[in-house]
């Protein structure tokens, strides 16, 4: 049984990346960061997507600040970034491994198709494809991704359309995908693969400040999120810190 820290009103494992790609060999994964764990507190359904999970790891640095904080320091950070190349280098000679990559604006899957392939050497991703605007809301196109993915030999799903569309999608159409086994929401993981977006340098990542740097590339989607709707986050640590801090959907 692993170790899990309690953070608002989920738990969080307590694993290392090493631990993590020795055991992930099935299930649902989710990367919880500081805009998860806000929007937890007022989505349900992304609340209930999250009691079904079958893995949940760290992805901020500012989380696992918060939960030293809280006298429940974790082994590491897991951003999905970083995670999904090593999962790839991990499984190179493993062909059982197959992804499928879904997500990012037009075209840009495609290309992170070739490029990881070309790194991996070998076609580890054998299907691509961005969909549109809105998706999630046309049953039909919905119906068309899965019958997409199901014609591949796929049997990872990497969904990077951010969250919590992404872990919510998963979740509704997941037992329609019967050869997938690993499931993996990984926001903007397809674009940096691409190299459509660049991730912010080493030294800024190992202070913390990934989120400053990603917020001054892209003001616009990333300003509020950051100085706004994020900002809850340190109101509902103190809370849990101090003893105050109640589960919304608790029964």
């Amino acid at each position: 049984m692993r170790t899990q820290l309690k953070t608002f009103n989920i738990n969080i494992l307590d694993i290392t990346q090493k631990e993590l790609l020795e055991s992930l060999n099935n299930g649902f994964l989710i990367t919880p960061n500081v805009d998860h764990l806000v929007k937890l507190q007022k989505d349900k359904e992304f609340y209930e997507v999250y009691q079904q999970a079958d893995w949940i790891v760290c992805d901020s640095k500012i989380v696992a600040l918060g939960l030293k904080l809280l006298g429940t320091p974790i082994k590491e950070v897991i951003p999905g970034s970083s995670f999904f190349p090593a999962y790839c280098n991990y499984h190179k000679d493993n062909k059982d491994v197959c992804i499928f990559l879904l997500g990012a604006a037009e075209g840009v899957a495609d290309k992170a198709k070739l490029l990881i392939n070309e790194r991996i050497g070998r076609e580890i991703i054998v299907g691509s494809h961005s969909p549109s605007f809105g998706f999630e809301k046309s049953e039909e196109e919905c119906k068309n991704i899965i019958e997409l993915i199901n014609n591949t030999d796929a049997t990872v799903l990497v969904v990077g359309v951010g969250a919590p569309k992404q872990e919510k999608w998963i979740f509704k159409y997941k037992d329609q995908l019967p050869q997938i086994k690993v499931f993996m929401p990984l926001g903007a993981t397809i674009d940096f693969e691409a190299g459509n977006i660049k991730r912010a340098p080493k030294r800024l990542r190992d202070l913390a400040l990934e989120w400053l740097y990603r917020m001054f590339k892209d003001p616009k989607r990333l300003v509020k999120r950051y100085l706004v709707d994020d900002l809850p986050f340190f109101y509902y640590l103190l809370k849990q810190k101090f003893g105050l801090y109640k589960d919304p959907f608790e029964k």
